[in-house]
């Protein structure tokens, strides 16, 4: 297996300080994933370099995100790109999700773990706080959020670290870190250089002409190291 042959359950397993895969991106989903969105993601992930796909929705029951997510789901897998659900571990576990992502008030790590099992893929936002990142660390995160780096379309904001944040992270320690907020082609630079692990990215992949242009313009800034 090489670098770019990424499977959904090696989301942590090849990272250490010294070694680390080159960044690929972490789609964050759109508010609307009904229609032809299925059709949309699959010509996303065709291009390559898309690690993990996270189904954000607010405001819907879990039946409506369950019945949404099992088309997203399938197509994830058909590019061996790992699913995961936003906040609610206890759906993620129903509709069997590659994993979660918990923010600090949607439950703990240990909890996620004993619910979904030792190969879930468990990620922790962590705002600007390297206190946190590293508790979410000792708990046994698969990988920490630091973010928003820049204005975000997609969400209000009030943390904004430095890209600094992650060379300090990835110089210690193994697990992997996620660079989130307002990330585009034109300011992805700065962060792929002071070391994330990946880019999340949602509205300027989606909002784009052809989302398969951009993430195609990612993978160029990504490779420009």
């Amino acid at each position: 297996m090489t670098d770019d042959d990424f499977m959904p359950e090696d989301f942590a397993a090849r990272f250490t300080p010294e070694r680390r895969p080159q960044c690929q991106l972490y789609l964050i989903s759109p508010t609307d994933v009904e229609g032809d969105f299925a059709s949309k993601l699959d010509t996303v992930l065709a291009v390559g370099g898309v690690a993990a796909f996270q189904l954000r929705l607010k405001d819907r029951s879990d039946d409506e995100i369950a019945a949404l997510a099992a088309p997203l789901q399938a197509v994830c897998a058909k590019h061996d790109v790992a699913f995961i659900l936003n906040d609610n571990a206890a759906l993620a576990k129903r509709i069997g999700a590659d994993g979660v992502h918990l923010g600090q008030t949607d439950g703990s790590v240990a909890e996620a773990r004993a619910l979904l099992g030792k190969d879930a893929q468990i990620g922790v936002t962590c705002h600007d706080s390297r206190h946190l990142a590293m508790a979410a660390g000792e708990a046994g995160a698969d990988y920490v959020a630091f973010g928003a780096f820049y204005p975000s379309a997609t969400k209000e904001t009030t943390h904004r670290p430095e890209p600094a944040i992650l060379t300090w992270w990835t110089t210690l320690f193994g697990t992997p870190c996620v660079a989130i907020g307002g990330i585009t082609p034109d300011n992805a630079a700065p962060l792929v250089k002071a070391g994330a692990d990946f880019l999340a990215v949602s509205s300027a992949v989606w909002d784009a002409a052809d989302p398969a242009d951009a993430v195609r313009a990612f993978r160029a800034v990504i490779q420009a190291g």
